[in-house]
């Protein structure tokens, strides 16, 4: 089962599509591995071994992935009669009264979903470090960070327990889990996955739902099955010229991409980052891509104004609506620090300074569409940093937002695309001599994920990392 472990989910249904091994043998597989690797990682909070046998004894619905084991993260996507923390402590006892229209699109693709995966508390910072459940440890080395806020996910996937497993991404919270621990993550386009039935947007578009996979296979076969509108959605993203599996080994044309070594804000690149993009660049080249240094002027100080005026606006807005939901008050000794200064801050944001920072964001995204005019990719480091060590991204009581600061530095590219809405992903081309993946990031027009599907299959394939495993895995 341990062979089995390191197929992606593509392989993995097909073995039951050709009744080599039985969707009850996955799963125990699967349960096997979080049991056994858990303790070191902590990548799961909540165990749904029995929820997933149940599904497995009422029979699973013909779909891409059948039978295949699956975790969802513990934010976002809800499964009726499970609990969703979100990691803070003041959701403790909340359960889902049903499931989100995503989670009835992972069952009907044949998903078997297992449990649910760490976050911090309410996905805010890009390290998964959750006082209520504890630090997510990164499977290349434990002392770590995973990345956030689907560090729980990305951790699992990254130590074989599942193939692949949900994620979101409201300031990089896919892409950068996925750069800290080695796998493939896509941010589709903005509105590309419903958040329906009872969410329209999330901070007026930031957060897209999706996944981290150790294949672009994966990724491309789950967004097919996943993506598109539902009724009453504020807006759709464009419809695809194709499905996304049809784009895999595609010919992406000769692509006219450029690439960034310095950052809009914050302290300089680590030389790791500068290595791994420089490294993207020569490869893309030598794949007969048109590669030029070029980048688009983005005011780093604005950027970082606006989006924190949405991000602590969202903070407020999150936490006020719970609980009023929940019919609790809203006390300081319920929240972490970060937590309560960005509410606190939050509260303070007038509904004009919000819709000023939202006018800001969208000018920029205008901005980002005439770049890509003269350029099909925009080619960046994913992180500030390598994998920072946990403990590294948190504030105290005398510095609330030490953490945020922080948190800004390691992230200097990933928020724009959740401000213009664009699709990106972080692809796992690089590691350095601590052994400690850093990832490159990718980025394309306003609704084009076919063109990243068709990079992306091109690089796996030059530069396969699918035989990497860490050293603490299955």
């Amino acid at each position: 089962m341990n062979d089995v472990a390191f197929l992606d989910a593509t392989a993995q249904a097909e073995l039951v599509r050709s009744k080599q091994i039985t969707p009850a043998e996955l799963v125990e597989g699967a349960i096997e591995r979080i049991e056994r690797l858990n303790p070191q990682i902590n990548a799961v909070v909540t165990p749904m071994y029995d929820e997933a046998r149940r599904v497995l004894k009422s029979g699973l619905p013909e779909g891409p992935f059948t039978g295949v084991p699956f975790l969802l993260k513990d934010l976002g996507a809800m499964y009726g009669g499970v609990r969703i923390t979100q990691g803070a402590r003041f959701l403790k006892d909340l359960i889902a009264p049903m499931d989100s229209e995503l989670t009835r699109r992972y069952k009907q693709a044949g998903l078997v979903i297992c449990g649910k995966t760490n976050t911090p508390e309410f996905g805010l910072i890009p390290t998964t470090e959750p006082e209520f459940f504890g630090a997510a440890h990164n499977p290349w080395n434990l002392d770590h960070t995973t990345g956030g806020s689907s560090g729980g996910s990305a951790a699992a996937v990254a130590s074989g327990m599942v193939p692949f497993a949900h994620g979101n991404d409201g300031g990089g919270s896919i892409r950068i889990p996925a750069s800290c621990c080695g796998l493939f993550g896509l941010k589709p386009t903005r509105a590309r996955i419903t958040l329906g039935p009872f969410i329209g947007d999330i901070m007026s578009g930031l957060v897209q739902e999706h996944a981290l996979t150790r294949s672009v296979r994966d990724s491309a076969a789950l967004l097919d099955a996943t993506q598109g509108a539902m009724p009453g959605d504020p807006y759709v993203a464009p419809e695809p010229e194709r499905p996304y599996v049809e784009e895999l080994g595609r010919n992406p044309g000769r692509l006219r991409i450029a690439f960034t070594r310095v950052t809009a804000f914050g302290p300089p690149l680590h030389p790791d980052c500068i290595a791994a993009v420089e490294d993207a660049a020569k490869l893309c080249e030598e794949l007969g891509h048109d590669v030029t240094e070029a980048t688009p002027a983005v005011n780093g100080e604005q950027l970082v104004e606006s989006f924190t005026d949405l991000w602590a606006g969202g903070t407020a807005w999150t936490i006020d609506s719970l609980a009023g939901l929940l019919g609790k008050q809203v006390a300081r000794e319920d929240f972490e620090t970060l937590t309560w200064a960005l509410y606190e801050q939050g509260r303070e944001v007038s509904a004009a300074q919000y819709l000023i920072a939202l006018g800001n964001l969208q000018m920029l995204g205008r901005q980002m569409a005439i770049f890509h005019n003269a350029y099909d990719i925009w080619l960046t480091p994913t992180l500030g940093a390598p994998p920072v060590e946990l403990g590294f991204i948190r504030s105290t009581e005398e510095e609330p937002m030490l953490g945020f600061e922080r948190a800004a530095d390691f992230v200097p590219y990933t928020p724009i695309q959740n401000g213009t809405g664009q699709p990106a992903m972080s692809v796992p081309l690089y590691w350095n001599e601590a052994g400690l993946p850093v990832g490159t990031h990718f980025v394309a027009r306003y609704g084009d994920e076919g063109m990243l599907f068709r990079l992306a299959s091109q690089l796996e394939e030059a530069r396969p990392w699918a035989h990497r495993r860490p050293p603490v895995s299955a």
